[in-house]
C-alpha cells in the first residue's frame, strides 16, 4: 500500500488493546475544536489543497425546496486538472490501488476530473452533541460484533481500531427515515442496460432524536429496512425485509423475502455475507450494500491510517434529474464527465479474512471520509490476494436533513469487465426523508403487502 499519513504513535499501541478500549475526555474534548464534531481534522491540508472545514453546507442554494433534485451548488466550478491513462502514475500517490486498476483496463475511457475540495458535509446539531456525549462511553462488544452505550452520535469519533472506524461507517447519521424510489443497472460489455426499479424505506432507530442507548439496548435494533421490486415485470412484486441489530450476537440479523410466484413470506437467513445482492447478476455481494454492511465478524479489523485520496464529492452533476440514465450508463464505467473528484482526507481501514471462515473477499481496504464516515472507495480482493472489485460512492449533501450521504454506488468487478450502479433516481422522484414511518410498516405482514400491491 502506498505511503499514508500514519496515525501517531500512541494511538498505533493502542490499536493491540482491547476493541472496548475507550477515549479520554481530554481527547473527547478536542470535538469541536482542532477536531470537527464528528472527528475530522478541522484544519487545511499542508499545501491548502483541501480546506479548513467551517462547518459544511449551513443552508440549500436559493430556489431549492425538499423533494426537489439537489441544485448544484458549485456549478460554475471548473475543472483544474483531468487524470488519465497518459499522466496517472504522476497521481498514484492519491489513488487507491483499485483506481489504479480501472485506469488499466479502461485506458481509452476512463478518466477523473478533478475539482476543487470543498468540505461541506454536514449534521444536525444533536448529532454533533450526541458524538460528544457517548464519545467517552460507547464501546464494543462481543469481539466487536455489537455495541453498547451507544445512540444517536458517531461512537468513535477518535478511532482506536479499525473495527471502530468501520463501526462509525455503520452507525453514521442519514436521517431519522426515508423513502425512495429509483432503481439500479448493471450495463453489459456492449453498454446496453435494464433498469431495475426498487421502492424502498428505511428508518432509522439509532438515529431517531429521543434515542437512548438503553432503549436500543434493550431492543436491539438499528434500523428497520423494506425493499420492494417495481420493474421490469418479470421480477416485480419480489420483496425484502430486514431487521438490523444492535448486538449481532444476541440477535443475528433478521430478514424476509416476499416471493411472487410462491406468495409467501420465508425467512431468509442467507441475506447476508457474500450471497448475492438483489438482481445484481453476481455483481456485488449482500454486504457490499451501502459499501459495506452487517456483521463484521468474518474479518480481522486494522486501522491503517490516513492519507489524501481523490473521491468522488459533492456529486450533483451526476444526481442531476437534467441527466439521463443513457447518457450516464457507459460500457464499462459511468460517463466520466459526470463524475466531481475532489482530494479529501480518508481513514484507510483494512479487513483481511479470517482463518476457517469464508467469504469470497480475502481483502477489503476501505477508504472513508474523515468529515462523515461515509465509505467512499473500496478495494476487494479476492482469496489469492487479486483484486476482484472496486466499489465508489458518489457522495453529496442532503440540504434538507441535512447529512452527507451518497447518491450514486458502483461496483466495478474487474474479472468481467462489468459494473453494477445502484441508487439511479435521475428519471425518478426524490428521496422523501419527511416520510412517517412506524414499526408496523417493518413487519412480515407488510412485507406481504409491500409484494402484492
Amino acid at each position: 500500500m502506498k505511503k499514508l499519513t500514519l496515525i501517531s504513535s500512541a494511538i498505533a499501541l493502542v490499536l493491540s488493546c482491547s476493541v472496548a478500549a475507550k477515549i479520554s475526555p481530554e481527547q473527547a474534548a478536542r470535538l469541536g475544536n482542532d477536531l470537527t464534531p464528528l472527528g475530522g481534522e478541522k484544519a487545511a491540508n499542508a499545501d491548502g489543497s483541501i480546506p479548513a472545514w467551517n462547518g459544511g453546507i449551513t443552508s440549500a442554494p436559493a430556489g431549492y425546496t425538499p423533494g426537489m433534485h439537489h441544485p448544484d451548488p458549485f456549478k460554475d466550478d471548473k475543472i483544474l486538472m483531468t487524470i488519465d491513462k497518459s499522466n496517472v502514475d504522476q497521481y498514484k500517490n492519491l489513488l487507491s490501488p483499485g483506481q489504479i486498476k480501472l485506469f488499466e483496463i479502461y485506458p481509452d475511457t476512463y478518466k477523473m476530473n478533478i475539482y476543487q475540495s470543498r468540505r461541506t458535509a454536514s449534521f444536525p446539531q444533536y448529532v454533533y452533541d450526541a458524538t460528544k456525549q457517548i464519545a467517552t462511553k460507547a464501546e464494543l462488544i462481543e469481539g466487536g460484533n455489537g455495541i453498547v452505550n451507544a445512540a444517536i452520535g458517531i461512537p468513535f469519533p477518535i478511532p482506536q481500531n479499525g473495527l471502530e472506524a468501520v463501526w462509525n461507517h455503520l452507525l453514521r447519521y442519514r436521517g431519522v427515515a426515508a423513502s425512495r424510489n429509483g432503481g439500479q443497472a448493471a450495463p453489459t460489455a456492449t453498454g446496453a442496460f435494464t433498469i431495475i426499479g426498487f421502492d424502498e424505506q428505511i428508518m432509522f432507530k439509532y438515529s431517531e432524536p429521543n434515542a437512548t442507548p438503553e432503549a436500543l439496548t434493550e431492543e436491539n435494533i438499528l434500523f428497520r429496512f423494506k425493499q420492494g421490486v417495481t420493474s421490469p415485470a418479470r421480477l416485480a412484486g419480489t420483496a425484502l425485509l430486514v431487521h438490523e441489530t444492535m448486538d449481532q450476537v444476541k440477535t443475528p440479523r433478521q430478514a424476509w423475502t416476499y416471493n411472487t410466484g410462491q406468495r409467501r413470506v420465508r425467512r431468509a437467513p442467507n441475506v447476508a455475507y457474500d450471497a448475492p445482492g438483489t438482481a445484481s447478476d453476481g455483481l456485488r455481494t449482500t454486504d457490499d450494500f451501502d459499501m459495506f454492511n452487517g456483521s463484521p465478524d468474518r474479518y480481522n479489523w486494522t486501522l491503517v491510517g490516513k492519507q489524501e485520496l481523490y473521491i468522488p464529492y459533492n456529486s450533483y452533476k451526476l444526481h442531476s434529474n437534467e441527466v439521463k440514465y443513457a447518457d450516464l450508463l457507459m460500457a464499462g464505467h459511468v460517463n466520466p464527465d459526470y463524475v466531481r473528484w475532489e482530494k479529501h482526507r480518508v481513514w484507510v481501514v483494512e479487513a483481511k479474512l479470517k482463518e476457517n471462515t469464508r467469504h469470497v473477499y480475502g481483502k477489503r481496504v476501505f477508504y472513508i471520509d474523515e468529515d462523515s464516515w461515509q465509505i467512499h472507495v473500496a478495494d476487494l480482493y479476492d482469496n489469492r490476494d487479486e483484486l476482484y472489485r472496486v466499489a465508489v460512492a458518489h457522495g453529496l449533501n442532503y440540504y434538507e436533513v441535512p447529512t452527507h450521504w451518497s447518491t450514486l454506488e458502483v461496483y466495478h468487478d474487474l474479472n468481467s469487465r462489468r459494473y453494477i450502479a445502484i441508487g439511479l433516481d435521475n428519471e425518478d422522484k426524490m428521496y422523501d426523508f419527511s416520510v412517517n414511518l412506524t414499526d408496523a410498516d417493518f413487519t412480515p405482514a407488510a412485507l406481504r403487502r409491500e409484494g402484492t400491491r
